[in-house]
């Protein structure tokens, strides 16, 4: 029911895009034949020798294009397919600074309770060591792991 409906209106819509673009095009087709037409009466009334040189000036043509063709190829290779994978690599280095971004805050946070702590009991020698050697510890891993993200963006 209700698929058959969706097909036959995708169909539908499918011939209404055809119609529009061959009415769009319809007189720029019709010149072009009418310009062929006109191109092969021509030729019946040329000499052979001009045939023959359109035929060769048409074969250098057809080469120039071919070479064309190649380099537009050559050239996709060299930059569009790697411009392609570009983007990965920007939303995975976007991830990795949201990561760290992350990290930096969680520790900042963790950062003011233990300092809040530290502040309650100014005397206790332990929670001082602890607080000392875990922001020391935190922010190297932190750091390198914002360079290692850095680093690799540029290899």
């Amino acid at each position: 029911g209700e698929r058959r409906t969706l097909c036959e209106d995708n169909q539908t819509k499918k011939i209404q895009d055809n119609i529009t673009r061959v009415e769009k095009h319809f007189r720029e087709m019709c010149q072009l034949r009418d310009k062929g037409d006109l191109f092969s009466t021509l030729t019946l009334t040329e000499t052979p020798d001009l045939k023959r040189g359109m035929k060769v000036f048409a074969d250098h043509l057809a080469k120039i294009q071919d070479c064309r063709h190649a380099q537009v190829k050559r050239l996709e290779a060299k930059v569009v397919e790697p411009l392609k994978t570009h983007g990965a690599v920007v939303r995975r280095k976007r991830e990795d600074v949201k990561m760290t971004q992350s990290a930096i805050d969680k520790e900042t946070k963790q950062e003011a309770q233990l300092e809040k702590t530290r502040l309650k009991n100014p005397s206790d020698r332990q929670i001082i060591v602890s607080f000392h050697s875990f922001f020391h510890d935190s922010k190297c891993v932190i750091l390198c792991r914002f360079f290692y993200s850095l680093c690799s963006l540029f290899d």
